[in-house]
């Protein structure tokens, strides 16, 4: 593996911290919204999924 001294490493740092392509604000804050919402569409999601399935168990064990 060939081995650069640090001012090489540093320039070469430099090259690719340069192509990085920043989010806007705009863009940082639509998919900060979008998180939320899935967020809590999932949180919604699974809390119907667990009162189904307490409802269920419930059913069963009310049997026995």
């Amino acid at each position: 593996m060939a081995r650069t001294n640090p001012a090489q490493f540093i320039q070469q740092v430099r090259g690719e911290v340069s192509k990085i392509v920043w989010p806007t604000r705009r863009e940082v804050l639509l998919t900060t919204v979008m998180v939320f919402i899935m967020a809590t569409i999932t949180a919604i999601f699974f809390s119907f999924v667990d009162i189904g399935i307490r409802a269920g168990l419930n059913g069963i064990f009310d049997l026995f």
